[in-house]
């Protein structure tokens, strides 16, 4: 009976064998982050002028995007009336009647929303590249 013999070579070559693709997706992964969160802080910069009174311009100045351990975060640098604003502060309602405006709270949900669309978008950039 012949005997059926098979020799079989493999050859890593390309961008996942020489480590691109692990720093390309690591990359990628800052980079969603860092747009999501720039994309917030839009939306939040957009819809603050339309529910503060009397804007004085120091608390748009101080939303900002921010390293927040692996990822990023967007904060007011620590405004002392910014829990007031946003309505989790000790003295919003039920002690005073304001409730405050939940700006951050509601933008949350939007770019819930868009953050697939924001990182498909990049990844589109990636994969053109051939690292992913």
């Amino acid at each position: 009976m012949p005997g059926i013999e098979f020799d079989a070579r493999m050859i890593r070559r390309g961008p996942m064998f020489s480590g691109k693709t692990a720093a390309a997706l690591g990359t990628y992964a800052d980079q969603v982050g860092y747009k999501v969160a720039t994309y917030a802080e839009d939306q939040i910069l957009q819809r603050l002028p339309q529910v503060l009174q009397n804007p004085t311009g120091y608390y748009q100045s101080k939303i900002t995007v921010e390293r927040a351990g692996s990822g990023y975060a967007v904060t007011d640098q620590g405004v002392v009336y910014g829990p007031w604003l946003e309505g989790t502060g000790s003295r919003n309602a039920p002690v005073t009647r304001f409730a405050g405006y939940s700006t951050f709270r509601r933008t949350k949900a939007l770019v819930d929303r868009k953050a697939p669309g924001i990182a498909a978008a990049l990844f589109g950039r990636y994969k053109a590249m051939g690292l992913i």
